[in-house]
């Protein structure tokens, strides 16, 4: 079957899926193939999918916005700013966002709606982006529209205005400052874009007033970035983690598997590491609350062991260095976190099923697959969320190293090295770990970062920060988004000993997607690790310029960067 010249209505019209006659989307695009394919396959006995995925086409949207007048909206405000800049796109955002919230729905809307919810009740619901650009072969557009999650409880008329609300408020995601940077960059207007809905019963069970599925993930089926030649890129990666698989998509704390080697952690296997690198939170819904919340495991730890019958094969706890089995004796006391070291062991049926489904789904669309899914290890019943085409990263050929002093090298790194080159760069742009951490302006820091990212356009410049770059979470590195760093050439992220800033080796985020899709070069550096270099002398001693936070230096002068993949070295010089 042809992906790319695959028509997905045809799937919703026959199971009365289907409000409007407009297009539907990349994402429905992708649930439905996933539909056609698995039905009738040697994957149908231990795959499913949700079995209710309703879907407003690009027409509700298009008349939501001539009806309320929201394209008048639009137009002027892009008349007034025809040049793409982080203030006006962000005034646009906020203009359009209004908009959409004030506007009214239509009585054949809302009746749509009703019959959605009559359909899907007593579990919560997930309403996710599918736009005519978004999840094709060119560009996934991953993270840069909305997904919103209603509770799902209370009146019938409440459940309405709720869903109404996630939809307008996916509607209006079009419009987001890094949503509107992506698609300009890759040479599209705002008037190419227009917005599907898929709306779906969250996966997952309901343990008393909460409601979660007990595995949540990501997969990918080449590795294009590896941390280690070892690994073998047709054999794919996954990220997971507990609860909700938000966390496995964003830039927090998730495990990492790759699929050839499960056992390798790339962070490393002290448990000291397994600790600091560990998912210590989960996400769920709390039905009674009404609300979607995440909380620390060590707050929930006796309700989780009660609950999951094989947790043992994923929660320990840390404690005096060692980490021991939650449950045990030795496991009162100490840090727990979803650690996930047997579960290779514990479930090899889940491991082969991924690997398998990764294989029949790439051969199926013809070009490597990246899904998600939602997984119990009791039932061993497995779902898929969402199917798109991944985006390819093309490696250099061979790149060598110059050898140069010592005293030239600004930053050394030996893990995730991928080939690539970059040369006679003129900025560096250095997010100062001892500044950043100062103070709470964590997100000045970030905007600092895009209008800087604005004014060198063109340039491809260098940008080291601590931590991880576009993390959700301010404490594992700076929040930046997509259009605060779109221009730049090279990524590099810096592990402090003496804080919790560590890179983390996550190819399977959407992070990384962009990274691929743009040829953003990326490295990951270790200060105090044996042969990596970060270079705290120049950085301090060499002239730079602040701007409106006094954590952001720029660097003037003549850099390079070179990845040897291979040997795996990579390093930012000096020329």
């Amino acid at each position: 079957m042809d992906f790319e010249g695959f028509d997905p209505k045809p799937v919703f019209k026959k199971n009365k899926r289907l409000i409007g006659d407009g297009a539907v989307g990349g994402k429905a695009k992708g649930l439905a193939f996933s539909y056609e394919v698995i039905t009738g396959s040697s994957m149908e006995e231990h795959v499913e999918l949700p079995d209710i995925n309703y879907v407003l086409t690009t027409e509700i949207f298009q008349d939501y916005l001539e009806e309320n007048k929201i394209d008048v909206v639009l137009k002027e405000a892009q008349e007034m700013n025809n040049e793409y800049n982080e203030d006006a796109a962000l005034d646009l955002f906020k203009k359009m966002t209004a908009a959409f919230h004030r506007g009214k729905n239509s009585e054949s809307l809302d009746r749509s709606l009703e019959m959605i919810l009559n359909n899907i009740y007593d579990v919560p619901l997930a309403v996710r982006s599918s736009s005519l650009l978004e999840d094709s072969k060119r560009l996934a557009f991953a993270g840069k529209y909305s997904t919103c999650f209603s509770v799902n409880v209370g009146t019938m008329e409440e459940r309405v205005h709720k869903l109404s609300k996630c939809i307008k408020k996916v509607w209006a995601s079009l419009y987001n400052p890094a949503a509107r940077a992506y698609r300009l960059k890759h040479g599209f207007a705002d008037s190419d874009e227009a917005m599907g809905i898929v709306i779906q019963p969250v996966i997952g069970k309901a343990h008393g007033n909460y409601f979660y599925p007990e595995i949540g993930g990501t997969v990918f089926s080449k590795v294009y970035r590896r941390p280690s030649t070892r690994i073998r890129k047709e054999d794919g990666v996954m990220r997971l983690c507990f609860g909700m698989g938000t966390r496995s998509v964003d830039r927090l704390k998730a495990r990492l598997f790759y699929l050839s080697h499960p056992a390798l952690r790339p962070q490393g296997n002290l448990p000291l590491d397994i600790s600091q690198t560990s998912q210590d939170k989960f996400d769920f819904f709390d039905r009674e609350q009404g609300k979607f919340m995440s909380g620390k495991i060590k707050d929930y730890l006796p309700y989780l062991l009660k609950e999951h019958k094989l947790s043992s094969s994923f929660i320990e706890v840390y404690s005096d260095n060692l980490l021991n089995w939650a449950g045990s004796e030795k496991a009162k006391t100490g840090r727990p976190i979803f650690s996930f070291s047997s579960f290779p062991q514990r479930h090899p049926f889940f491991f082969k099923l991924i690997r398998e489904l990764a294989g029949f789904l790439e051969e199926s669309m013809g070009m490597p697959v990246d899904f998600e899914f939602a997984y119990d290890t009791s039932t061993r019943e497995l779902c898929i969320l969402q199917l798109r085409p991944l985006a390819a990263y093309e490696e250099m050929a061979m790149v060598r190293v110059p050898d140069v002093s010592s005293d030239r090298i600004i930053l050394k790194g030996n893990k995730m090295v991928s080939n690539g080159i970059l040369e006679h760069v003129t900025h560096l742009v250095y997010v100062d770990h001892t500044l950043y951490g100062k103070d709470s302006r964590y997100f000045e820091v970030a905007r600092e970062i895009g209008r800087i990212n604005e004014r060198l356009k063109g340039s491809k410049y260098i940008l080291v920060g601590p931590g991880r770059w576009g993390s959700t979470n301010p404490l594992l590195g700076v929040p930046i988004k997509y259009n605060e760093i779109c221009h730049c050439g090279c990524l590099v992220e810096v592990g402090i000993s003496e804080s919790d800033f560590v890179p983390e080796l996550s190819y399977g985020t959407h992070f990384f997607l962009d990274l691929d899709v743009d040829g953003i070069l990326y490295l990951p550096v270790f200060d105090g690790a044996d042969k990596d270099i970060f270079n705290r002398e120049w950085l301090n001693n060499t002239p730079f310029q602040t701007g409106r936070h006094p954590a952001v230096k720029v660097y003037e002068g003549d850099f390079s960067v070179y990845l040897d993949g291979d040997k795996e070295i990579g390093e930012v010089q000096r020329i």
